[in-house]
């Protein structure tokens, strides 16, 4: 908004307000401008009944898709918590502003003239909020994103997510234009035990079906069984939420998207480029009132990046959206549907790789830029059930060629390419047969097109001082060569 860099005392405080808005959003008026409420959750895949799940229970989020809009191919940027956050918050991907590196070590300001979602509402006038948890990858002012008057004290920035369902603290929101965020557990929930997962499920380990990528092992089979639970605590969540918003007269003001930040906690879904790690749900509900929307009802199969949310959470306030930014607004007028959607790996942890992978209606591509390590590197989840026992597997050679392979560093291609209609399991590459050869063009084609019209800060080095605390905070866990000056330097003190 230009008009709010010009000298104030020129105007008189009423013109100054009426023409912020004005400029703010130029087709609805202040009355007809809605809360948006984002609820954000973790670690989560979409086995919702609302997606033709059978064992999943989750009433309150079906309803909230048959009341509103469900996205059949939603997908996040990356596949990791802090890299989609940083995507999600500024509406652009991840490795276009250097936020790609997951945990960055060394956090900078945002370039100049790049502004949060949560600052842009403010700028139109909106409290902002988020409850609780952000891991940004890069320095900002909280205070600056979210409004300073709406600090719960007992609120822990950072770390906390909603914990048990009382909402009490929505009340004090009536009456007021807001955008918020409430974050949950998803995958991370651990229920009473403390362990990786609840201590039990309402869904039985008999009763799952084991993808190929993973053996049907009872540790996997209770894995995916207890995940389900993950995901019936978040339903009933959601269901508190509602139930907050209508009691405290906010429904009927609120637009509600429902999403998670990337797939279950399963090996190859969090932290890596396949379908079940960026797959998400997406839902979108509205008030029937909402001017801005003509679409209520259905669904939705057309491509979805994450970054579309941030870009369509501003249309539904009738906020410009900013030149910078890469999300397109699902609902605006002049929409484009996309042709493909672009995601990225890069540093996870300590596990140093570069992966980029490109997804079209019918196929997935993946872009392997380091094959000299397996994709399995030592990292932080290494003590979970489920890596165990798939370490276990392979010293006793009872792998799959397939499960296998992602240990092996000697024989990782450089190129993948899955026809996710024969095969959404994504467990045959297509690279290699002559008979995909333009599909795989035209894949790696649209990535190359990305890469230099996006200046992926991905193909730049991560620099060796933030390597070094990379590697001070991982206790030595660190097999990527790109670590070896470090333990070249601690050669001589060694000896």
């Amino acid at each position: 908004m230009r008009f709010l860099s010009m000298p104030l005392r020129r105007f008189p405080l009423l013109i100054v307000v009426a023409m912020t808005l004005a400029m703010a959003c130029p087709s609805m008026s202040h009355a007809d401008r809605p809360n948006v409420l984002w609820i954000y959750v973790d670690d989560m895949s979409d086995w919702l009944g609302c997606y033709g799940d059978p064992l999943a229970e989750t009433p309150h989020i079906d309803r909230l898709a048959e009341e509103g809009v469900l996205f059949e191919n939603a997908y996040m940027p990356a596949p990791v918590c802090s890299t989609t956050r940083s995507a999600l918050i500024t509406g652009t991907m991840q490795t276009t502003h250097g936020l790609h590196q997951h945990r960055t070590m060394i956090k900078k300001p945002l370039p100049e003239g790049l502004t949060t979602v949560p600052e842009l509402f403010r700028q139109a006038g909106y409290l902002t909020f988020n409850e609780a948890k952000d891991d940004y990858n890069f320095q900002r002012d909280r205070d600056a994103m979210y409004s300073p008057e709406f600090k719960r004290p007992t609120r822990r920035q950072v770390n906390s997510h909603l914990i048990g369902r009382d909402l009490s603290w929505l009340q004090p929101l009536q009456g007021k234009r807001f955008f918020g965020q409430i974050q949950l557990k998803g995958g991370k929930f651990q229920g009473e035990t403390g362990s990786k997962y609840p201590a039990t499920s309402r869904v039985k380990e008999e009763q799952v079906t084991v993808p190929p990528q993973y053996p049907d092992h009872p540790v996997f089979r209770n894995a995916i069984a207890r995940h389900y639970e993950q995901i019936a605590e978040t339903d009933a969540q959601v269901g508190a939420i509602v139930a907050a918003l209508k009691e405290y007269g906010l429904w009927d003001n609120t637009v509600v998207l429902f999403f998670t930040d990337h797939g279950c906690p399963l090996p190859r879904a969090k932290q890596f480029l396949y379908e079940d790690g960026l797959k998400v749900p997406l839902i979108v509900h509205w008030p029937k009132g909402t001017a801005a929307v003509k679409q209520r009802g259905g669904s939705r199969s057309d491509l979805v990046s994450g970054i579309d949310i941030s870009a369509s959470s501003l249309g539904f306030a009738g906020i410009e959206i900013p030149a910078f930014m890469e999300g397109r607004d699902l609902f605006a007028n002049d929409y484009e549907p996309r042709k493909y959607v672009i995601s990225a790996r890069d540093r996870m942890g300590n596990a140093i790789d570069r992966i980029r992978t490109v997804r079209s209606g019918a196929f997935r591509y993946l872009k392997n830029y380091k094959t000299d390590r397996a994709l399995f590197q030592p990292q932080y989840r290494d003590g979970y059930a489920t890596f165990v026992t798939f370490r276990k597997l392979l010293s006793k050679s009872k792998l799959s060629p397939l499960q296998a392979s992602y240990f092996d560093a000697a024989n990782r291609p450089a190129e993948e390419l899955y026809d996710l209609r024969s095969d959404p399991h994504q467990t045959v590459n297509l690279a290699n047969d002559s008979e995909y050869a333009s599909v795989l063009e035209t894949h790696r084609g649209e990535l190359v097109k990305w890469e230099e019209a996006t200046n992926d800060q991905g193909r730049i080095p991560e620099s060796q001082e933030s390597l070094r605390r990379v590697y001070a905070s991982s206790a030595g866990k660190c097999v990527s060569p790109e670590y070896d000056f470090l333990k070249e330097e601690a050669a001589p003190a060694e000896r």
